[in-house]
């Protein structure tokens, strides 16, 4: 059978009924092709099967019930990361009931006590309305980030889908946030140089076997997630001014970290060093005002200049509720040196890359989980659309409350 790729119906009826283990097969005929990992393939074929792609390719062969999608030769691209976000855990910012992005615990003023156990995506809910928000602009998969409470270390997050299940973790996605700079600096006693202090102390504490004393940073849980990251894990430091990124590049790497730089309004200062280190960068590219003192370096083209440094990028918002406008970062970008497919690249393969799911995520490409989006014109234009979304394989409902309220309200007017 064949059938439109607009509104598609019956596919997104038979989407919903399956899940991403089923055996359906599903073939999108005819698309433009953005692969990531083989170039732009014109009038190609995408076979879907069991919620992966099965094969790649021109005039493929299926089974006689395959789901056929016509979709006459436009884009088809990854699907959309939706940066580091609340997405499900603050569903309503100023109703605290509704936000559960960070711990803070009340302790006296000389004490500090850091709980790096404490986990965000415990506290997702896949019914929140932000999911189908975002997940109707083609976007298909976030990570969790915890937002610091009373001391620098946030906490833990990870990878989520956005395909509405109850166990939407994504494997070995697990990763450390810390709040240096300016930020951090007022959670630890008004010094840059308290923040190296007191993670030394944090980290000789997760070294050690005795009992926990009465100053202590840590509780035994946060020995333990602590001394994990130590030995290799993914830790985000959010920090901006570019001598700050030095310094955090040399304490990663000195204390077994696998640094990642988010925020970096002056990564551009520090490119070199930061391709020669490996530590990618998460950035928003329409930050060009000096916010604050740590940002006066910011500029548009920080993205392009730590591209053509080497340096692996992506890009990111940090707005859960306008998540979706991560693809006007990215063509802003564009529009301030950084290439086409090197912007595309960001908020799609380079995010998988740096979270550990390249091998799963961010590629058109046989054997990678079916996270995909059907345009009906450029990706990276504001004025672009997606026409029909799958996450591991199934059609997604391209509905959410905003679209509900605009045809009530579209049709309540319309005799007006």
């Amino acid at each position: 059978m064949k059938i439109s790729a607009s509104f598609a119906a019956a596919i997104v009826a038979a989407g919903m009924a399956a899940t991403a283990a089923s055996a359906q097969e599903i073939l999108i005929r005819d698309a433009k092709v953005y692969t990531l990992s083989h170039g732009i393939l014109e009038k190609t074929d995408v076979l879907v099967r069991e919620g992966k792609i099965a094969a790649v390719g021109q005039k493929l062969k299926t089974s006689p019930d395959v789901t056929l999608i016509d979709a006459h030769g436009r884009p088809l691209t990854p699907g959309i990361f939706a940066g580091l976000s609340q997405i499900g855990v603050d569903e309503i910012s100023g109703e605290p009931s509704t936000v559960d992005d960070s711990v803070k615990f009340k302790a006296p003023d000389h004490e500090q006590q850091w709980r790096p156990e404490f986990d965000i995506t415990l506290a997702y809910d896949p019914q929140s309305t932000l999911v189908p928000v975002a997940r109707i602009e083609g976007l298909t998969w976030t990570v969790l980030e915890p937002v610091p409470g009373d001391t620098i270390i946030a906490g833990q997050g990870a990878a989520i889908t956005l395909d509405g299940r109850q166990d939407a973790v994504l494997p070995d996605s697990r990763t450390l946030f810390v709040q240096l700079g300016s930020v951090g600096k007022e959670l630890s006693g008004g010094s840059r140089a308290a923040q190296y202090m007191l993670l030394d102390q944090a980290i000789l504490e997760a070294h050690s076997q005795g009992p926990v004393g009465e100053q202590a940073l840590l509780h035994p849980a946060g020995r333990a997630v602590l001394a994990h990251y130590l030995a290799g894990g993914r830790v985000v430091f959010d920090v901006e001014r570019a001598p700050d990124i030095l310094e955090v590049i040399k304490f990663a790497h000195k204390q077994g970290m696998k640094p990642v730089i988010s925020g970096g309004n002056e990564a551009w200062r520090v490119a070199k060093e930061l391709a020669s280190a490996h530590v990618p960068v998460i950035l928003n590219s329409l930050q060009d005002l000096p916010y604050d003192f740590d940002r006066l370096g910011s500029r548009l083209d920080n993205a392009a200049q730590l591209h053509r440094a080497g340096v692996l990028i992506a890009l990111s918002s940090g707005d859960s509720h306008n998540a979706r406008t991560i693809r006007q970062l990215a063509g802003n970008a564009v529009a301030h040196g950084l290439p086409w497919d090197a912007a595309l690249a960001a908020i799609t393969k380079n995010p998988a890359e740096i979270f550990g799911l390249g091998a799963t995520r961010g590629n058109v490409a046989p054997g990678q989980i079916a996270d995909l989006v059907l345009w009906d014109g450029d990706p990276l234009e504001v004025t672009t659309t997606a026409t029909q979304v799958w996450i591991a394989g199934r059609a997604i409902e391209m509905r959410s409350r905003q679209t509900e309220l605009r045809d009530r309200y579209l049709k309540a007017g319309a005799g007006r």
